[in-house]
């Protein structure tokens, strides 16, 4: 006799984008367990090891779109913990502040701590009846094919088993998920360290004058020293704080092993930034703290038949310098669940074998089919330009050339854009397709349709860009060249005149 069961789904990783995925799952009606080897964040047990790691993370509307799209109130309640940030301070080694804004009409990336927003979204999946969270259940092993999952219950030291209909690996850059399916997928796979490292540094509040805690410096910019081979950035915290995060090749970091060489080293190329962190502090950070890797890594496919799938730094790790490792992974929760509408896939199965293994959803298989192959590009373009953004933010922000070729993308965006369509415009197409066909019309900013416009693939972006440059580049061309005419004429019509007032 057949009967109609709940389809169980298991995610491993309970970072922003495991829960994410988590409760796309479970609002369409699967069961989901999330397996996460770590202890569970939220105990102050973990607070200490959490608050060393790393970056802030920089939301803009991808994510907060991606948000939207499956949970809008929680959505909402994040943006409450958020701090805009509306351009790049960029601080000159002689002390010249510059502002350079973001966006014409005023639109801002968001800065909110890493452990706050995964703990946030930690609660959010333990209110939704349906979703297990399994903490300190590390996954050893998976059968794709028999639907089998081992892990290790550490607190216990045994190994438990369990089974599933679908599998999302939400794991990380070193994901054990991605390396049991190149197992059985004939996956290409690319690894990268840059030259780079980062430490992670950490700027006090401070106090005004009737003693309440205050920001030190600007706390609506994201602040940049930059010096040419490498550069300190902060962004605020709600505590009144900065996370401050030096990006230096590891020749450099090999230079600074006593207090001494420090401090003299921040004297040197970020004296204000010392005086705003203080000698103390920074000495003692910057010996505690770790040294940490920049990796990047692309792969091809991410998916395995209609069994499993992977999202976030599992699927493509990049470099932080686009402030889109979090907006894309959570993108790819947005672009996944959409194509679950789009291709009717469901989360109930009837048959007299529910669990069968033999059995294939090939509405499922459809689904992860289009992802692996209409995902890459934009994956790829992401990564690189992720890449190029650093040597952009360390040294071209100063630069004559960059700040004309700004100052002429805004013009043009400003002569040719409409008005800016606002994320609850977007929200309702956005959650039934990925993104709407075509090239967007109009002179579009990279910047702005990298961050602020999450109906433009990240591929779509790059190809309109680098066509917008090869048009400013002929821009640039004729300008020099009609200046050089008109150089060459004022220069013969002041040789003329004085010829002829020296005949006369």
């Amino acid at each position: 006799m057949n009967s109609t069961s709940q389809r169980k789904a298991v995610v491993v990783g309970a970072g922003p984008v495991g829960c994410l995925a988590a409760l796309a799952l479970a609002k369409r009606g699967w069961l989901v367990d999330i397996y996460e080897g770590r202890p569970d964040m939220r105990l102050p047990s973990s607070k200490a090891v959490t608050q060393q790691r790393s970056i802030n993370l920089a939301i803009s509307s991808r994510g907060i779109l991606a948000l939207q799209a499956v949970n809008p109130l929680a959505a909402q309640r994040f943006m409450q913990a958020v701090i805009p940030m509306h351009g790049r301070m960029i601080h000159h080694l002689s002390g010249k502040l510059e502002s350079q804004q973001y966006d014409k009409d005023g639109q801002c990336i968001n800065s909110i701590d890493r452990a706050l927003f995964n703990e946030s979204l930690l609660d959010e999946v333990s209110a939704v009846p349906g979703v297990r969270l399994l903490f300190e259940h590390k996954v050893v092993h998976l059968d794709f094919d028999k639907k089998t999952l081992s892990a290790q219950n550490l607190p216990a030291g045994q190994e438990v088993e369990a089974t599933f209909d679908f599998c999302i690996g939400a794991d990380g850059s070193y994901s054990i998920v991605r390396r049991q399916m190149m197992r059985v997928v004939r996956m290409n796979y690319e690894q990268e360290y840059i030259k780079d490292e980062y430490k992670e540094l950490k700027m006090p509040a401070g106090r005004n004058e009737y003693g309440e805690t205050t920001f030190l410096i600007d706390p609506n910019h994201l602040h940049i020293w930059p010096r040419h081979s490498f550069m300190l950035i902060a962004l605020p915290n709600k505590d009144k704080t900065f996370t401050c995060t030096l990006f230096a090749p590891s020749t450099e970091f090999e230079r600074l092993k006593t207090p001494e060489s420090i401090l003299a080293w921040f004297r040197s190329n970020f004296p204000d930034a010392l005086g705003f962190i203080g000698e103390e502090t920074l000495i003692k950070d910057f010996q505690r703290n770790p040294r940490s890797p920049l990796i990047c890594t692309k792969l091809r496919p991410y998916h395995y038949k209609d069994r499993a799938i992977l999202l976030g730094d599992a699927a493509h790790s990049m470099v932080p310098f686009y402030g889109q490792g979090l907006n894309c992974g959570l993108e790819d929760v947005r672009v996944l669940d959409a194509l679950f509408h789009e291709f009717g896939v469901e989360s109930t199965v009837t048959s007299d074998k529910p669990h069968s293994t033999d059995a294939v959803d090939e509405r499922l298989q459809s689904v992860l089919e289009f992802y692996s192959e209409n995902r890459h590009e934009d994956l790829v373009a992401i990564c690189d330009l992720a890449l190029n953004n650093y040597a952009e933010m360390r040294h071209s922000v100063v630069t004559p050339t960059y700040i004309i070729k700004k100052t002429l993308d805004t013009l043009l965006f400003s002569l040719t854009s409409r008005q800016t369509a606002s994320l609850a415009s977007l929200g309702p197409a956005l959650s039934r397709t990925p993104f709407p066909p075509g090239m967007p019309s109009g002179w579009l900013p990279l910047y702005t349709m990298v961050s602020f416009r999450p109906d433009i693939s990240y591929a779509t972006a790059r190809r309109k860009a680098a066509r917008q440059s090869r048009i400013l580049a002929n821009v640039v061309s004729l300008g020099t060249a009609l200046l050089s005419v008109a150089t060459a004429y004022l220069a013969w019509s002041v040789w003329v005149r004085r010829t002829a007032i020296g005949g006369s």
